[in-house]
Protein backbone atom coordinates (compact mmCIF):
# COMPACT_ATOMS: atom_id res chain seq x y z
CA UNK A 1 0.00 0.00 0.00
CA UNK A 2 2.76 2.27 0.38
CA UNK A 3 3.27 2.22 -3.22
CA UNK A 4 -0.68 3.61 -3.67
CA UNK A 5 -0.05 5.48 -1.20
CA UNK A 6 2.79 7.77 -2.95
CA UNK A 7 1.18 7.20 -6.28
CA UNK A 8 -2.24 9.01 -4.91
CA UNK A 9 0.18 11.62 -2.98
CA UNK A 10 1.94 12.22 -6.09
CA UNK A 11 -1.35 12.28 -8.45
CA UNK A 12 -3.21 14.52 -5.49
CA UNK A 13 -3.84 18.22 -7.54
CA UNK A 14 -4.53 19.18 -4.21
CA UNK A 15 -1.12 19.30 -2.76
CA UNK A 16 2.33 21.47 -4.71
CA UNK A 17 5.21 20.06 -5.34
CA UNK A 18 8.04 21.59 -3.61
CA UNK A 19 9.87 23.19 -7.05
CA UNK A 20 6.34 24.62 -7.48
CA UNK A 21 6.28 26.17 -3.20
CA UNK A 22 10.31 27.49 -3.94
CA UNK A 23 9.04 29.24 -7.31
CA UNK A 24 5.58 31.00 -6.19
CA UNK A 25 7.52 31.94 -2.61
CA UNK A 26 10.44 33.21 -4.93
CA UNK A 27 7.61 35.35 -7.40
CA UNK A 28 5.85 36.50 -4.24
CA UNK A 29 9.09 37.82 -2.42
CA UNK A 30 9.90 39.55 -5.98
CA UNK A 31 5.96 41.15 -6.72
CA UNK A 32 6.18 41.98 -3.08
CA UNK A 33 9.30 43.81 -3.07
CA UNK A 34 8.41 45.48 -6.61
CA UNK A 35 5.10 46.62 -4.74
CA UNK A 36 6.85 47.65 -1.69
CA UNK A 37 9.59 49.85 -3.46
CA UNK A 38 7.93 51.15 -6.11
CA UNK A 39 3.99 50.69 -6.41
CA UNK A 40 3.09 51.58 -1.97
CA UNK A 41 5.13 54.88 -2.15
CA UNK A 42 3.39 56.20 -5.48
CA UNK A 43 -0.05 55.08 -3.65
CA UNK A 44 1.22 56.82 -0.49
CA UNK A 45 2.63 59.90 -1.86
CA UNK A 46 -1.07 60.18 -4.51
CA UNK A 47 -2.89 59.20 -0.82
CA UNK A 48 -0.71 62.21 0.98
CA UNK A 49 -1.56 64.48 -1.78
CA UNK A 50 -5.19 63.24 -1.65
CA UNK A 51 -5.20 64.49 1.91
CA UNK A 52 -3.20 67.71 1.67
CA UNK A 53 -6.16 68.63 -0.91
CA UNK A 54 -9.17 67.53 0.76
CA UNK A 55 -7.40 69.47 3.83
CA UNK A 56 -6.01 72.41 2.12
CA UNK A 57 -9.92 72.67 0.45
CA UNK A 58 -11.89 72.13 4.46
CA UNK A 59 -9.13 74.48 5.19
CA UNK A 60 -9.72 77.47 2.23
CA UNK A 61 -13.26 76.79 2.86
CA UNK A 62 -13.08 77.31 6.70
CA UNK A 63 -11.24 80.55 5.84
CA UNK A 64 -13.79 81.58 2.92
CA UNK A 65 -16.18 81.24 5.41
CA UNK A 66 -14.76 83.31 8.02
CA UNK A 67 -14.23 85.88 5.36
CA UNK A 68 -17.78 85.54 4.22
CA UNK A 69 -18.80 86.11 7.87
CA UNK A 70 -16.66 89.53 8.16
CA UNK A 71 -17.54 90.60 5.18
CA UNK A 72 -21.62 89.80 5.93
CA UNK A 73 -20.74 91.61 9.46
CA UNK A 74 -19.26 94.45 7.56
CA UNK A 75 -22.20 95.05 5.30
CA UNK A 76 -24.56 94.58 7.92
CA UNK A 77 -22.84 97.75 10.31
CA UNK A 78 -22.91 99.14 6.98
CA UNK A 79 -26.38 98.99 6.03
CA UNK A 80 -27.34 99.91 9.63
CA UNK A 81 -24.82 103.08 9.38
CA UNK A 82 -26.38 103.56 6.07
CA UNK A 83 -29.56 103.60 7.68
CA UNK A 84 -29.30 105.68 10.81
CA UNK A 85 -27.67 108.15 8.12
CA UNK A 86 -30.93 107.84 6.07
CA UNK A 87 -33.09 108.19 9.20
CA UNK A 88 -30.79 111.63 9.89
CA UNK A 89 -31.45 112.73 6.25
CA UNK A 90 -35.18 112.17 6.71
CA UNK A 91 -35.35 113.36 10.37
CA UNK A 92 -33.42 116.64 9.05
CA UNK A 93 -35.55 117.17 5.62
CA UNK A 94 -38.69 116.97 8.14
CA UNK A 95 -37.58 119.65 10.34
CA UNK A 96 -36.39 121.83 7.60
CA UNK A 97 -39.81 121.37 5.37
CA UNK A 98 -41.59 122.57 8.91
CA UNK A 99 -39.17 125.42 9.30
CA UNK A 100 -40.00 125.93 5.39
CA UNK A 101 -43.79 125.58 5.74
CA UNK A 102 -43.41 127.82 8.94
CA UNK A 103 -41.61 130.60 6.86
CA UNK A 104 -43.87 130.44 4.33
CA UNK A 105 -46.67 130.67 6.18
CA UNK A 106 -45.45 133.78 8.29
CA UNK A 107 -44.47 135.63 4.70
CA UNK A 108 -47.86 134.65 3.23
CA UNK A 109 -49.02 136.13 6.85
CA UNK A 110 -47.02 139.09 6.22
CA UNK A 111 -48.24 139.63 3.05
CA UNK A 112 -51.78 139.11 3.92
CA UNK A 113 -51.16 141.78 6.86
CA UNK A 114 -49.33 143.70 4.41
CA UNK A 115 -52.11 143.69 1.64
CA UNK A 116 -55.10 144.57 4.12
CA UNK A 117 -53.45 147.51 5.44
CA UNK A 118 -53.22 148.71 1.59
CA UNK A 119 -56.74 148.14 0.84
CA UNK A 120 -57.92 149.76 4.51
CA UNK A 121 -55.50 152.51 3.70
CA UNK A 122 -56.69 152.92 0.06
CA UNK A 123 -60.29 152.59 1.75
CA UNK A 124 -60.38 154.55 4.07
CA UNK A 125 -58.19 157.49 1.53
CA UNK A 126 -61.32 156.53 -0.48
CA UNK A 127 -63.50 157.29 2.23
CA UNK A 128 -62.20 160.40 3.02
CA UNK A 129 -62.24 161.44 -0.78
CA UNK A 130 -66.19 160.38 -0.79
CA UNK A 131 -66.65 162.18 2.65
CA UNK A 132 -64.76 165.73 1.65
CA UNK A 133 -66.84 165.09 -1.87
CA UNK A 134 -69.91 165.04 -0.36
CA UNK A 135 -69.24 168.00 2.14
CA UNK A 136 -68.39 170.11 -0.80
CA UNK A 137 -71.48 168.92 -2.50
CA UNK A 138 -73.88 169.06 0.61
CA UNK A 139 -72.07 172.21 1.60
CA UNK A 140 -73.05 173.70 -1.85
CA UNK A 141 -76.53 172.34 -1.85
CA UNK A 142 -77.23 173.62 1.62
CA UNK A 143 -75.70 177.32 1.09
CA UNK A 144 -78.01 177.21 -2.16
CA UNK A 145 -81.05 175.94 0.42
CA UNK A 146 -80.02 178.20 3.27
CA UNK A 147 -79.77 181.17 0.67
CA UNK A 148 -83.06 180.49 -0.82
CA UNK A 149 -84.81 180.46 2.38
CA UNK A 150 -83.36 183.28 4.09
CA UNK A 151 -83.59 185.46 0.72
CA UNK A 152 -80.03 186.85 0.04
CA UNK A 153 -77.09 185.88 -1.22
CA UNK A 154 -74.70 183.66 1.02
CA UNK A 155 -71.16 184.70 -1.31
CA UNK A 156 -68.64 184.91 1.52
CA UNK A 157 -66.69 181.74 1.70
CA UNK A 158 -65.80 181.60 4.91
CA UNK A 159 -69.34 182.40 6.11
CA UNK A 160 -70.87 179.59 3.88
CA UNK A 161 -67.97 177.18 5.19
CA UNK A 162 -68.98 177.77 8.96
CA UNK A 163 -72.46 177.06 8.28
CA UNK A 164 -71.86 173.94 6.07
CA UNK A 165 -69.54 172.75 9.23
CA UNK A 166 -72.65 173.73 11.70
CA UNK A 167 -75.20 172.04 9.32
CA UNK A 168 -72.88 168.81 9.56
CA UNK A 169 -72.05 168.47 12.58
CA UNK A 170 -76.10 168.60 13.63
CA UNK A 171 -76.46 165.88 10.91
CA UNK A 172 -73.64 163.94 12.86
CA UNK A 173 -74.76 164.17 16.08
CA UNK A 174 -78.26 162.93 15.12
CA UNK A 175 -76.69 159.66 13.15
CA UNK A 176 -75.19 159.01 16.63
CA UNK A 177 -77.96 159.27 18.45
CA UNK A 178 -80.47 157.56 16.40
CA UNK A 179 -77.77 154.73 16.50
CA UNK A 180 -77.43 154.67 19.90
Amino acid sequence: MNSIELAAEELNPLIPHTAEIIAGFIAFSLLYILLRRAVVPRFEKAFAARTDAIQGGMERAEQAQREAEVALNQYKAQLADARGEAQVIREEARVQGAAIIEEMRSKAQEEAARITSQAQAAIEAERQQAVNSLRNEMGALATELASKIVGEALDDQVRQSRIVDRFLSDLEKSETKRSN
